[in-house]
Formats: structure tokens, C-alpha cells, sequence
């Protein structure tokens, strides 16, 4: 599939005779889509039911008449202040019971059914004056950016009683699964059951993450909505831009109601605010090495294939800490790492830089004053590229990696031990795997095959799926499991018999210790676990201890199972290792060097501050090589 470019466009922002410039610059820098519209409500309904079409029919005339693809973007993210009048109880509530104002962006609560519907006719209303014009649309924007997936309103309060009921049947089955007989929880009746904030002291942790459960429900409900009301009325693929570690909702869900999955990629602003063990000073302007590449094999699991890019940083951001500029160069590597794991299409937020309000110092690919920034010329050196490269092959990768969302919330409810958190124990092993030059595949907690893959790790999954299990069960490959893997049930309960109960490996935990970062277990061979240990009891082949004598690698055949959360130095000396018996080729990659092997091709990219020498080149500074693939 042919590999595309694009940018972001507000119309609205700009006055209407500077339309046909910018789509004329657009299509002469080589750009193919433009998104547009998705926070332009106060402008299509500025009054409940008074509607003006007209301007933003001309918009994309003037845009599809330069040339360009239209992504259409619902605007339901930014309510006009109208709608708060019709419902007043709309607003999100945080933790604390305090609702989430207007005046900003996001401020609805996915559970409120009132504005979900109005959100829904707006879709459909766009999708049935539209649907035959645009190439592409996106419902709403950024679902769960700005921490507003999980609200305490009274609105969620009656929706999740609701959902309880659904899920549960009877109180009864709803106490027994909770263990409510502990400290006299026990409830008569649903109504009774609140929200699992302002309580004394820890609210029932299965409590906390059925609530937990509940709204992730309620943002695929609502992404359902829309997606019904686009397709009653066009064929065109449907995509929503996903964020950056938001992992409040089940992004696969959603997914599976949509053709594509998008991302919006900031990674120095990722890198200095959400990035868990970054080097901020070694990766200041050029973003932490594995967080943008783990999304993108991510959201190419959501997308089951089909992915985007929807928003490509460009410059410097404006909501970080701190917002630097990138080193030159790496606009134009984050472009490519992208399309070397999949990315159909790279679109840069955003075209110009807007002079006022939130986002007035957030870059564009040109100034307010319409002059190229920096961003725009490795923009143009993109398109160029893209021009004259062959596609980019797509491949099974040989290795994979099993990430789930409700295990993310599992161990937020019940850490056991500050920071243990199942996107970071993800990320972890997939920098040890990147670093020993392996490529990854990241698959979901329901995959029913492992068919392929010569190595695949299941690290921290609160419970193992019928279908994983199975698959685990017949996988030809190496399949790793742990740390944490297989102990709870559903409910966050323990198993009986006490788990883990893996497929093909005799070990169970008879007790589970965490310990502070200062205070890491060392190992026999070298380096050690930090935070999480299992006291095992196996009958397998143990291949690593603690110090103290501690089992933390079993083997069984071609089954493992790691007991603790191993730092950097472990990670990849035990991962090389097990690549090794895999029969897999591993490399040992300079620091801030990554490697991404496609179908015919490998990649090189150079996340380093310095030169690096790989395979007879040297690689500047965000250095991007493209070589044929080793056999």
C-alpha cells in the first residue's frame, strides 16, 4: 500500500480568501490528506437547530477541488456553551465530586445519554451531507486525554448501577463475586451501590475495577454512536486518533469498530511528561527511542493492520513541562519510523500555527505569519522520499508481545507496591527486546493463535483468556509469561487452585513480595528484579535465582516464566538468552539505535545525540537507513 502524508487544517481559524493558498501549498508540498472540522460545533450549530453548512461546504470544495483527501472529524469533543444549557448535568466529575467546567475541551461524561445522542445526530447530520465528498472520517478527538475517561458524576453513578445489574443479575451474584461479606459491604439492592471515591479508606478493589469496567464501556458505547450515524450514510473508513499511554478504555473494543486506528505522536512532549523511565536529558529533542515505536505496533493491533497517524509532532508543543525544539532531523525520522512499522499515512498537527488561545505556542508546519517553520522542510524532504522509495512491505514480526488494558487497570486499583503499573512492565521488555535489534509484534488479550511467532512474552496479564490460554497451550514458539501473570480472577480475587495456572509449567505462588526502588533483589548471573518477586513452588527447571536463593526464571520445554520485574541489565541479558533457544539472531544495538525490519527491508534509525556506525554507515544525528532486509 502506498505510503501517504498530510496535515491538520482548521478553516474556520482563517479567513475564507486564504483557503485556496494554503490548499495550493498543500498540494505542492506533496501532501494527501487534510483533516478538518473536529472542533468546529459553534460554527456548524451555533444556535440548537440553526445550522451553517455553507461555509464548510466551500472549505471542502476548495480543499478536494486542490487535490487533497478529506478526513472529516466530528466535533462532539468541543460542545458549544449551548449545549451545557440543555444539559446541565453533562460535565464530568473528578475524583473529588467537583464537575469538570467549560471553557476548555473534553468536559462531557462519556455516561451522560443525552448528550451521547446529540453527539450522534451531529455525526450522522455531517455523515449525510457529506458522505459522498470525504475520504475518511474521525468521531470526536483524543478519547480519555486530559484524564476524562473515569467520572464521579451522579450521571455515572445512575449509569453504572445499570450496568451492574446487566453484568451481575442478582445482588447476590454481585456480592459473592466481590467479596462484600468482608468489613459488611454486602448491598440489598443495586441502588444502593455508589462510586468507589471518598471512601474512608481503599474502597473493594473489585468494586474499583468493575467501575473501572464500566467506563471503558461507556466510551466504546459511545464511540458506537457515531460510528452508526457515519455509516448510515457513507462507506468511507472510519478512524479515531488515539492517544499516547491513555489507557483508561479499551482501545481494542473501539477498534473493532472502526477500518483504521489512528495515533497522535508527540515525543518530546510524550518524553518529558508520560514517558515511564525516559531519559530526558540523553533524549531531550528527539523523544524517548521506544515509546513512539511501541505505540505504533500498539494501535497497528487495534487497527488489525490499518493505522495512521493523525497528529505528527512538527515543532515544539505547548503542554509539557517543558517544550524544546526538536533536533533537526527528527521530524523526518519520526515520519519513518512510522511508515517502517505500518503507518498508512503521517498527517502533521498542524498546518499553521494558530496567534491565539490554548495552542497559540504550539508549532505548525508554518508560522502565524504563514512562513515555513523548521518542521516544514523534513516535511518536504518526506514527500520527496516517499516519491521516489519503493512501498514499504509489511511482515509478521518474529517476536510478540500481549498487552492489556484491563490488567492496566487491575494493577492501578491494586499495585501491591507503588509503581507497579502493567504499561510500564510492557514497555520494559519491549526496550530490552528493541535493544537486542528484534522487531515486535503487540497482540491482544483474546488472541486465539500464536501461529508465527518465535517468541512471545505475557508479562503482568491480571488473567489469562479461554483463547489465550489455548494458545499459549499448542504455540510452537517460546511463550514467556510473568511477572504477574495468571494470579487474579476477573474480579481481582485469587485463583483457587493459587495460580499461576500456565499452560504447560508446574509453578505456584505461594506468596508475592514488593519492595521500594532502593532495595532490588539481585541475581545469581547479574543484575537483578526490582519492585515484584513470586515465591515460587515448581516442579520446572529453574534457570535463575535471587541471591538469597529466590527461583526467578523457570523453564519447562519450550514454556518460561519469569517471577519479578527485571532491571534493564536482566531484561536483556535474560531476553537474549531466551531469543537464543528461540533461535532467533539478536545484535547488541548501540545505545539510542533501533532497528525495524520490514517485509524486504531493514531499518536503521539513530535516536542518538552523536554518530553512529552500523553495518559500514554512519548515522548522524536522527539518521535514517534503509537497507535490505538480512536473510
Amino acid at each position: 500500500m502506498k505510503r501517504t502524508i498530510g496535515t491538520c487544517y482548521y478553516p474556520e481559524h482563517w479567513p475564507e480568501t486564504q483557503w485556496p493558498e494554503d490548499a495550493r501549498r498543500m498540494a505542492d508540498l506533496g501532501l494527501t490528506w487534510v483533516r478538518i472540522g473536529e472542533f468546529a460545533w459553534s460554527r456548524l450549530e451555533p444556535r440548537p437547530g440553526d445550522y451553517d453548512w455553507c461555509w464548510l461546504d466551500r472549505a471542502i470544495d476548495v480543499l478536494t477541488g486542490a487535490g487533497l483527501s478529506v478526513v472529516l472529524g466530528t466535533p462532539s469533543a468541543t460542545p458549544p456553551r449551548w449545549m451545557l444549557d440543555r444539559h446541565p448535568d453533562m460535565l464530568a466529575h473528578d475524583a473529588e465530586g467537583r464537575p469538570r467546567g467549560f471553557g476548555s475541551r473534553r468536559h462531557y461524561d462519556f455516561a451522560h445519554a443525552g448528550y451521547r445522542d446529540d453527539a450522534a445526530r451531529m455525526a450522522g447530520l455531517m455523515a449525510e451531507r457529506y458522505g459522498d465528498r470525504v475520504a475518511a472520517w474521525q468521531p470526536d478527538n483524543e478519547y480519555g486525554c486530559h484524564d476524562t475517561v473515569v467520572s464521579y458524576s451522579p450521571v455515572a453513578r445512575e449509569s453504572f448501577r445499570v450496568w451492574l445489574k446487566d453484568r451481575y443479575g442478582d445482588i447476590a451474584a454481585l456480592n459473592t463475586a466481590w467479596g462484600n461479606i468482608f468489613w459488611s459491604m454486602d448491598y440489598d439492592h443495586f441502588d444502593q451501590i455508589d462510586l468507589p471515591n471518598l471512601t474512608v479508606t481503599e474502597p473493594n478493589p473489585s468494586h474499583a475495577l468493575a467501575f473501572r469496567r464500566f467506563a471503558s464501556d461507556m466510551v466504546v458505547q459511545w464511540n458506537a454512536a457515531q460510528v452508526a450515524a457515519i455509516r448510515a450514510h457513507s462507506d468511507a473508513p472510519i478512524s479515531h486518533n488515539y492517544m499516547g499511554r491513555v489507557t483508561e478504555f479499551d482501545h481494542y473494543a473501539t477498534g473493532r469498530q472502526m477500518e483504521i486506528a489512528a495515533w497522535d505522536s508527540y515525543p518530546m512532549g510524550f518524553l518529558l511528561d508520560r514517558v515511564p523511565g525516559g531519559d530526558q536529558q540523553a533524549y531531550l529533542r528527539q523523544g524517548d527511542p521506544d515509546f513512539q515505536a511501541f505505540h505504533h505496533d500498539l494501535y497497528r493491533a487495534c487497527g488489525r493492520g490499518r493505522w495512521w497517524v493523525m497528529e505528527q509532532q512538527p515543532g515544539p508543543v505547548n503542554w509539557a513541562p517543558w517544550n524544546p525544539a526538536p533536533l533537526p532531523g527528527m521530524v523526518r525520522l519520526w515520519s519513518w519510523e512510522a511508515f517502517a512499522h505500518g503507518a498508512e499515512a503521517v498527517c502533521w498537527f498542524r498546518w499553521r500555527q494558530f496567534p491565539q488561545a490554548q495552542e497559540q505556542q504550539h508549532a505548525g508546519l508554518l508560522r502565524p505569519d504563514s512562513s515555513e517553520a523548521p518542521g516544514f522542510a523534513e516535511a518536504a524532504q518526506v514527500a520527496a522520499e516517499l516519491r521516489d522509495a519503493p512501498d514499504v512491505v509489511p511482515a509478521q514480526a518474529p517476536v510478540a508481545l500481549v498487552f492489556d488494558y484491563a490488567s492496566q487497570w487491575a494493577w492501578e486499583v491494586q499495585p501491591q507496591g507503588q509503581g507497579f503499573d502493567h504499561f510500564a512492565l510492557c514497555l520494559d521488555l519491549y526496550r530490552a527486546l528493541r535493544s537486542l535489534g528484534l522487531s515486535v509484534d503487540i497482540l491482544p488479550p483474546d488472541t486465539a493463535s500464536l501461529e508465527g511467532y518465535a517468541l512471545t512474552l505475557v508479562p503482568g496479564l491480571l488473567t489469562l483468556s479461554a483463547p489465550l490460554r489455548k494458545a499459549i497451550d499448542t504455540a510452537e514458539g517460546i511463550v514467556l509469561t510473568g511477572p504477574r501473570t495468571d494470579l487474579k480472577t476477573s474480579e481481582l480475587g485469587f485463583t483457587t487452585p493459587m495460580g499461576p495456572n500456565l499452560p504447560g509449567l508446574d509453578a505456584t505462588s505461594v506468596m508475592e513480595e514488593t519492595f521500594p526502588p532502593e532495595a532490588p533483589r539481585g541475581l545469581e548471573k547479574g543484575g537483578g528484579v526490582d519492585l515484584w518477586l513470586e515465591h515460587l513452588e515448581t516442579g520446572a527447571e529453574v534457570l535463575e535465582r535471587t541471591t538469597e536463593g529466590s527461583p526467578v526464571l523457570l523453564r519447562s520445554d519450550r514454556r518460561y516464566h519469569l517471577a519479578g520485574w527485571p532491571n534493564r541489565a536482566a531484561a536483556k541479558r535474560i531476553l537474549r538468552d531466551i531469543a537464543d533457544a528461540a533461535g532467533l539472531a539478536t545484535l547488541d544495538l548501540p545505545e539510542g539505535l533501533r532497528i525495524r525490519d520490514t517485509g524486504t527491508e531493514r531499518f536503521v534509525f539513530n535516536y542518538a545525540s552523536r554518530p553512529i556506525d552500523f553495518d559500514c554507515h554512519t548515522l548522524e544525528p536522527a539518521g535514517v537507513l534503509r537497507l535490505s532486509r538480512p536473510s
